[in-house]
């Protein structure tokens, strides 16, 4: 099993909304190296749910990755902002999967905290400037947040 981080801003779609609806495709991911996180995914790994560019930002709860593979229809959508013109049917460009709601965190993990707790080198999303919206995280870096959520670290 792998861990990742899965960015999402809450007013486009929050833990609240995986949780009311189970499972969701994670669609309109247009960033290559993200993309290509996705493509790494296998079924049954874990992804940490991030809250990005709300106050305060962090770790809001978890998921599980339950498809894999899934061509992301939205780049077909000329109405969709994530429409790829570049992109057709026969060969596109963009693939996603589909997550399940494992839980919500008591506390939100915040941004600052991981800071604290990790290195750049440890954890992607606390570098300077780093906006992918999909990352991978170690085993070791995964069980030490698993750890945080439980002894209330915010």
């Amino acid at each position: 099993m792998n861990y990742w981080l899965m960015k999402s801003e809450p007013e486009v779609y929050s833990i609240a909304e995986l949780q009311q609806q189970c499972e969701t495709i994670w669609d309109g991911v247009r960033n290559y190296q993200a993309r290509n996180f996705l493509r790494q995914m296998q079924v049954g790994d874990l992804a940490f749910f991030y809250h990005s560019n709300t106050n305060p930002p962090g770790i809001v709860g978890l998921m599980r990755v339950l498809k894999t593979g899934i061509v992301d229809q939205s780049q077909f959508d000329p109405n969709s902002q994530y429409y790829d013109s570049k992109s057709t049917p026969e060969s596109p460009r963009w693939q996603t999967v589909v997550v399940e709601f494992v839980e919500t965190f008591p506390h939100t993990i915040l941004l600052s905290t991981l800071k604290e707790k990790f290195t750049p080198e440890e954890l992607m999303v606390v570098r300077q400037g780093h906006r992918l919206s999909v990352m991978p995280v170690s085993e070791e870096v995964a069980l030490k947040i698993l750890v945080m959520k439980i002894s209330g670290h915010s």
